[in-house]
Order: C-alpha cells, then structure tokens, then sequence
C-alpha cells in the first residue's frame, strides 16, 4: 500500500493544458455519468475557449501514476467558500488512496486562500465517496436534491468547516480562559489547569451527545461553544439542540465571529433533525440579549436556576 501512495504525484495543470483537461473530465463524464451535475453530451460540446476558460477560472489539480493521468479534482472559491466540483478517480487506480490525496490537496489549497469552510454534493448512492469525505471531516448540512443532469438520483450537501472543529484536551486552558474572560466568568472560573477542567472535558468527549467546539484561526483557538443534544417525550420524541458557554476571545470580537459560529451550531442541528434549538443567557447580558434575538431566537421563557454550591 505505501508502495502504491509514493507512485501517486498530484500535478497542476500548465496555463495551456486545457486538452489535458478536457480529456480527463471527459473520460469521467462518460465512465461515472450518474456522479455529476453535467453530462458528457454536454461538455463534449465546449469549444476550445470553454475549456481554456474553464482552467483559468478555478484551481485544478490531476492525479498521475506512472506517467498517466488517474484522477481529478476542482475547486472554485465563492462568497468566501471553496466547492469541490469534479472529483473523479480512474477505475484501474482506485484503492490506491488516489482520492484521499485529491481531497487532501483541495482542502489544503482552501486553507492557503483563506477561506473557512469547504463544500460539496455527492449522490447519495455513491456509498464510497461518503465514507471518504466523513473519514476527512465533512459533515451532512441535511441540504438535499436532484442531480441536475438526473433529478431522480438524490444528492447531498456535505461540508467541512475550517474555523470550528471539535475541542480538544489541549484546547481546554484556552477555552476556560474565555470562559473567565468576563464580569460573571471571573467570579466563577480558576486555574485552568485544575484537573477539574480535564475530568470534565474527557466525560464531555467520551459523550456522543455532547459537543465542546472551538474556534480555530491560525493555530489559534479564539471562540468556543458547547451543544449538548437532548431527547425527550415532548414533540413525538424530538431531539433538541442546547446551546451554552458561547464565548469568543476579546482580540476577536466585533469581527461577526460569534454570530457564524452560532449559525454554524444552528445548521449542525438542523442536519441531525433537530427539532429545536434553545439556549439561556444570564438576565444582565443586554448585549447578548440583542444578539440572539437578531439571530432569530425568542425570548419564550423565564429560566430558573439553583446554586447548589
């Protein structure tokens, strides 16, 4: 197998390649015609231009073994987001991680441009695809369609966040450290080293329906959030989505970080079919009382607490 991984070399294409290209997205078209939103007919059609144009317009990268071109992969950057279009592997060089090295190199060159989430549709039959992208962190959005080029083969949205990601236990001086990082927090946190901390975070991970999320920009952890998923009776057996500890770091705030990140909660909910998402706010937090109705939620309840230390 690591034979196979060191035969693998993942190339750019030169400024006048467009044939090269034109030749690889045409031999996908035709042996995978159920896994894209075009057609061969379609493309077959382009004129020398379109495909000059084509590989101008969006990064794209071949995969080549032994001299011979065996995969392909695009990525345009939209609106702040990287698409992976165009994914496609050769049937004689699958099994050889020729895909994982595809997404790795489209993934690392969104990260070189600055964006902070990577997206894609696959069809929802491509059992293989699916476990690739899972097994590289992308998650479902719970957006769904027709393949353009078939409506009646279902795909979904999958998406990789390259901001939030999941805590980890080197993450937690960090994340209690914001968490002290106010009027209320620092009456109530201590030394983030305290082993408490740690205790707290490995029942936190080990609980699949607990999620600590950080922030991450630069190497720099710089806002957290936990959601704790809840079943109960109410709603035919409804699963709702909590929110707590939303903090951003003071040398990131005023940038709308807090806000993508608690749309980002919102949209990981609602692509685990949650019925609901509810959070408590202190009474004195006038400022985040403004920000999550601004965000849609609704001051419904009166919240009660009991200190029992």
């Amino acid at each position: 197998m690591m034979q196979f991984m060191r035969d693998v070399t993942i190339e750019q294409f030169g400024a006048e390649e467009w044939e090269r290209l034109k030749a690889i997205r045409l031999r996908a078209l035709q042996e995978a015609p159920d896994a894209f939103g075009s057609s061969y007919e379609r493309e077959s059609a382009f004129t020398a231009e379109t495909w000059a144009e084509r590989l101008s317009g969006s990064w794209w990268r071949v995969a080549v073994i032994d001299g011979g071109d065996a995969g392909l992969v695009c990525v345009r950057v939209e609106e702040g987001r990287a698409h992976l279009l165009s994914m496609w592997v050769a049937p004689e060089a699958r099994g050889r991680g020729v895909a994982s090295r595809l997404v790795d190199a489209a993934v690392a060159h969104a990260r070189e441009v600055g964006v902070d989430e990577v997206e894609l549709w696959c069809v929802d039959h491509n059992t293989a695809a699916r476990a690739l992208y899972a097994s590289k962190g992308f998650t479902p959005s719970g957006k769904k369609m027709g393949l353009p080029s078939n409506p009646d083969i279902p795909e979904s949205h999958y998406v990789l966040s390259l901001l939030f990601r999941r805590a980890r236990r080197d993450d937690v001086p960090a994340i209690v450290a914001m968490l002290a990082d106010d009027p209320l927090g620092a009456a109530r946190e201590g030394d983030p080293s305290d082993e408490r901390y740690l205790a707290a975070f490995d029942r936190i991970d080990a609980d699949p329906y607990d999620e600590l999320i950080v922030a991450e920009r630069d190497g720099k952890v710089i806002g957290t959030m936990h959601l704790t998923y809840l079943a109960g009776l109410s709603r035919l057996g409804a699963e709702r989505c909590q929110i707590e500890a939303v903090r951003v770091a003071a040398s990131s705030r005023g940038e709308g970080l807090g806000r993508r990140m608690i749309q980002w909660g919102i949209d990981r909910a609602r692509a685990r079919g949650c019925a609901m998402v509810q959070l408590t706010s202190d009474k004195s937090r006038a400022d985040a009382h403004r920000f999550y109705d601004s965000l849609g939620f609704t001051a419904s309840h009166e919240g009660y607490k009991l200190a029992l230390s």
